[in-house]
């Protein structure tokens, strides 16, 4: 079976990197202990899309609405297949829901309301 991919792009806020950072290697180490295979967290560096075929590809930041003092991250998990995917992330939410509410970031460091998420059937592989 094919592996399986829950992918992200979300903005964080230029004087939110550290905390977004702090919260990412905290959410690795959660997702990688409850079984995910990778963990990839990706600070956005070279955003301007360049012509492609003859079409001008449209940018992270374009599709994000980032602004100028916002950076953009595409995030996203590994794992075994779909089912692994559900089993994992239950294990994730479970942990969190045991955790006290005071050893999350508050306010936590992005915008939910811009978050992009989807899961994907990973179909060639290298």
């Amino acid at each position: 079976m094919a592996k399986y991919v829950d992918g992200f792009i979300l903005v964080v806020p230029q004087e939110n990197v550290e905390a977004y950072r702090k919260m990412a290697e905290e959410g690795r180490d959660c997702w990688i202990e409850a079984g995910a295979l990778e963990y990839y967290e990706c600070r956005g560096d070279d955003l301007q899309p360049q012509d492609i075929g003859g079409g001008r590809a449209r940018s992270f930041a374009d599709i994000s609405g980032a602004g100028g003092n916002e950076t953009v991250w595409f995030s996203f998990i590994v794992f075994e297949s779909k089912e692994h995917r559900d089993e994992v992330n239950a294990k994730v939410l479970r942990q969190m829901e045991e955790q006290p509410e005071d050893q999350y970031p508050s306010p936590i460091p992005f915008d939910m309301k811009r978050l992009v998420y989807g899961g994907f059937q990973v179909e060639v592989e290298g």
